[in-house]
């Protein structure tokens, strides 16, 4: 379902909706980091998706993962919180909503890397290419935040 991102624009709809979400920096056994190309917004981001009722928030980093990408992860750490109000998106189907994400650092443990309906590509980036990537924003503060080793408390905002 395609969708628009608004971020920090004042001429934004009103959410009308909030889902708890997961997104996850995992990074190779050279550094690289594990990235897709989006179907509903056609930009590069970490893995990542929706809670559903009746699993831990684990439970959803790893499904989330293994389903946008071929690679099953063993969840670390928590690199913090995204909550913030000013980032919205809307999908066609009317529904507008707000960010509420909790980003996680994991390791791979196995899997092939693939597509899904979710990630029309999927592949290793070296943090040097990152910038040539279309990222959104609150994507690449999450990147930020996860490759930064010297932080000792996860983010929250």
């Amino acid at each position: 379902m395609p969708r628009i991102d608004f971020y920090n624009d004042p001429a934004a709809p009103a959410p009308n909706s909030v889902v708890p979400s997961v997104t996850a920096v995992i990074r190779n056994e050279v550094g690289d980091l594990l990235m897709i190309h989006r179907t509903d917004n056609d930009l590069w981001a970490i893995p990542g998706g929706g809670h559903d009722a009746g699993e831990s928030i684990e439970e959803t980093v790893v499904r989330e993962v293994e389903e946008e990408t071929g690679i099953r992860v063993a969840v670390q750490s928590i690199v913090g919180t995204y909550t913030n109000p000013r980032h919205v998106m809307q999908y066609d189907d009317g529904e507008v909503r707000q960010q509420f994400s909790i980003c996680f650092r994991a390791n791979p443990i196995g899997g092939e890397l693939r597509t899904s309906a979710e990630s029309k590509e999927v592949r290793w980036v070296p943090p040097a290419d990152l910038s040539k990537l279309n990222i959104h924003p609150s994507i690449r503060l999450r990147i930020e935040h996860g490759l930064d080793a010297s932080r000792t408390e996860p983010y929250i905002g």
